[in-house]
């Protein structure tokens, strides 16, 4: 099979096309060949320098992917040969990645592809969505009539976050940068936006919350700034994060007794010995939530051939949406 081969860390020369030999479906495996495959922040961070991660290299990169099953290996059931799945399935310690024709996936991983989305729509979704759902869901335990903010509600992960609050039955704020990335939140179903460049964080939670602050505050930007999380939320409110690898000042933490999550959605990929939040678990939230969300993708088109410049164009903050790479 063609796959893309990490070769060492560093730049984008150091992703290189070979041919492999195609993967075969162990036991609780299916081997699955892959229509399309996205790219996410992940995987430029483990290319540059993600050792505590990485597979082992030469490594193939890549979380997730949508294709259809070609084998299936001992002890699966519940899919079938010529069925289309998708899933977060990959591109960390112990697991190939998707930048490639075929991936012998965790059968749990798997979920059958929303029948209303192309297999290319389809790759964009699973990492976000289930970091989407872990934050709000799992952890901030989103309920019906809560004030949600979001910020980065035009990202990967934020465009998803909105629509997920909305099925809970939130009220829903986002912050953007722009009057263009206003209007796709919108679109997704936010009910306020905020441009973050033009309000400072007292002005909007004094204006849609009367001061008071919101329930929840899902930081989905992946920066590096708590703080203005923690001033949006509200005396004993719930501050959630998927990026915590920096120092900050917590002490505003206990001047308001926020409660902080951290969300590290591939933590049972890397270690699967009975996390709450399994292997299994992501599997049946992709399967509930299958054709109930629509992907923001990037229309810029790639082919395993032009990884390295996906790479690029996502590193330089040029991508509107997920970018995906065709495969088949």
């Amino acid at each position: 099979m063609k796959a893309v081969l990490l070769k060492d860390f560093g730049g984008v020369e150091h992703l290189e096309l070979a041919d492999l030999p195609t993967p075969v479906a162990g036991p609780g495996q299916v081997l699955v060949k892959i229509h399309a495959a996205s790219v996410n922040p992940v995987d430029t961070k483990i290319r540059k320098n993600g050792r505590a991660i990485a597979a082992d290299l030469p490594s193939i990169l890549g979380c997730d992917m949508a294709g259809t099953v070609v084998a299936l290996g001992d002890g699966v059931s519940g899919f079938t040969v010529g069925q289309a799945v998708y899933g977060c399935v990959g591109g960390v310690k112990g697991l190939q990645g998707t930048y490639a024709e075929y991936v012998a996936a965790d059968a749990r991983l798997l979920a059958p592809a929303p029948a209303g989305l192309s297999l290319r729509d389809a790759a964009a979704l699973p990492l976000v969505t289930l970091t989407a759902w872990e934050a709000l869901v799992d952890r901030a335990r989103v309920q019906p009539g809560q004030k949600v903010l979001i910020h980065g509600g035009a990202g990967g992960v934020g465009h998803v976050a909105i629509q997920i609050a909305k099925m809970q039955g939130a009220h829903v704020t986002t912050t953007v940068s722009s009057d263009e990335k206003a209007d796709l939140a919108r679109s997704f179903g936010a009910d306020e936006v905020v441009n973050y460049r033009t309000e400072p964080v007292e002005a909007y939670v004094a204006r849609l919350t009367g001061g008071q602050g919101f329930d929840i505050v899902l930081d989905a930007t992946g920066g590096s700034d708590i703080a203005t999380s923690f001033a949006a939320a509200r005396f004993n409110g719930q501050v959630v994060t998927i990026v915590a690898g920096y120092t900050a000042d917590l002490s505003p933490m206990h001047g308001k007794g926020l409660s902080l999550h951290v969300v590290f959605m591939l933590l049972p990929m890397l270690y699967d010995h009975g996390f709450a939040i399994d292997r299994a678990h992501q599997g049946r939230v992709l399967a509930d939530l299958s054709g109930k969300l629509r992907p923001l993708v990037d229309p810029t088109r790639f082919t395993l051939a032009d990884v390295g410049a996906a790479h690029t164009r996502l590193e330089e903050g040029k991508a509107q949406g997920k970018l995906v790479i065709d495969v088949a």
